[in-house]
Formats: structure tokens, sequence, C-alpha cells
């Protein structure tokens, strides 16, 4: 079954198509040499030629067209609409584009999510098939998402951390922002926000996953961050009891 469509917008269709430029530009500048020695033969004797400039020249010529129309064709399919949503599996390296990958949907099999702190992903199992898999940003320096075997023991679609948020006023002005109520003082005149954390599936005392904000690194106070949609995929199919294994 080929992966449906699921958290892929204009950014992924630019990056896969930008990939396949740059290796279009690197193959046409890496034809420097001939394959064989008539080939060799025939270059020496254009480039010995009386008309070697202009040969030059016109070469020149067809490989700037050649990557300008390549451009150009990439920016008109990276604009359609129809054309953006798709995704490329086994495009890029790995398989892998930005947000992730569903195909879950009407799966039997028991849930399981395995993720991999390394590789910043995570996966949806249902029995031994990986139905699902999501780019994640976990804990950072100092805030390290510990690795182990655990299960989902709470699920809060709307949950709001009481520990992590910004101190705000009471006109809803942000006065001190990404703070921990365990560290970080309170400014007077002020009062908690806590974050919010939709999709929430809580594993490890405060540790759990959620949906928020995914850079391309490690990111949070030790949570499982994932793009809104993966994070909905995931809560949607786990349920309490389900094994999650957190890997370095």
């Amino acid at each position: 079954m080929a992966p449906v469509a699921d958290d892929f917008g204009l950014g992924a269709t630019r990056l896969v198509i930008t990939h396949r430029i740059s290796v279009l530009a690197q193959r046409q500048t890496s034809r420097s040499c001939w394959q064989n020695d008539s080939a060799l033969g025939f270059r020496k004797c254009l480039l010995d030629s009386p008309m070697r400039d202009h040969i030059r020249k016109e070469m020149k010529t067809v490989s700037r067209w050649r990557v300008f129309l390549a451009i150009a064709t990439a920016l008109a399919l990276a604009s359609c609409e129809e054309f953006a949503p798709q995704r490329f599996p086994g495009f890029l390296p790995g398989g892998a584009t930005a947000g992730g990958f569903w195909r879950g949907d009407g799966v039997s099999g028991r849930p399981k999510i395995v993720v991999q702190v390394s590789e910043q992903r995570a996966y949806f199992y249902k029995g031994k098939h990986v139905v699902g898999i999501s780019t994640v940003s976990t804990g950072k320096r100092g805030f390290d998402t510990p690795p182990g075997h655990y299960r989902v023991i709470e699920k809060d679609k709307d949950h709001v951390s009481s520990e992590f948020g910004d101190y705000v006023t009471s006109a809803g002005d942000v006065v001190k922002s990404n703070i921990d109520v365990r560290k970080d003082s309170q400014p007077a005149g002020t009062h908690f926000d806590g974050a919010r954390m939709p999709y929430f599936l809580r594993f490890n005392g405060g540790y759990g996953m959620h949906a928020g904000y995914v850079p391309r690194f490690r990111a949070s106070h030790g949570c499982i961050r994932l793009p809104a949609r993966m994070a909905r995929h995931f809560y949607e199919n786990a349920t309490e009891d389900t094994p999650v294994i957190v890997r370095e």
C-alpha cells in the first residue's frame, strides 16, 4: 500500500525538487571528460581547431539553458496545488521528507511506538508493520528525553502544561516566555500561562508526546514533539498501555 499524503506542502515539494536540481547540476559539471579514446581524440580535435572559442561559448550557453529550464520547471511544479501535497517516498535517501507519513487507517494490529532519538524520528507500529513515521524534536541538552521502555499512561487531547509556559500580565502580554516554574522566578503582576500540548500521550511521569514546534534538532524540555497532523494520528491510534520505546 503506498503511503497516503499527510503533512506535506510546498516546502516538502521544493525540498525534493531542489535535491534533484542539485544532482543535475553536479552531473553537468562532472562531464569534463569523454568516455573512451576516440571521444577524447574528437574533443582534442575540436578544441585545437580555429572554432574552439565559438564551440566553448555555445557549449556554455546550452548548459545554462538546461539549468534554467530545470529551475523554471521546478518552480512551476512547486506552485501547483495539485502537485504539492504529493509525497515522494524513496525519492530522497531514506525516503524521508519533512514531517512524516501515515498509512495506518484500517490496519489492524497491536499498537507500539518506537522513538529513535539519534534520528529524531518516531515510528508507529500496528503488529509488526510500520504504519507511520514522523519527525520529532526530543529534549535538548540538559533536558534529555530518557531512553527506556514505557507505556502510555494517560491521553489528553487538550493538555496544558503545569510546568512550562509563559509569565503573562492580566492583559495577556508576555513578560517572560518559555519558562520552567520550578526554576524561573515569577515577575510581579504576572501569572503563569501553561504551554498548550495538544494530543498529549503521557508515558513517564511528566514526559509525553504531543503536537508542537518541530525543528531539525533537539529543542524540547524533555517531551517528544511531533507535527500536529502526525501527533493526531499517533494520539487517535494509540491506547492507554501502548508500549513506548525510546532509544538513543
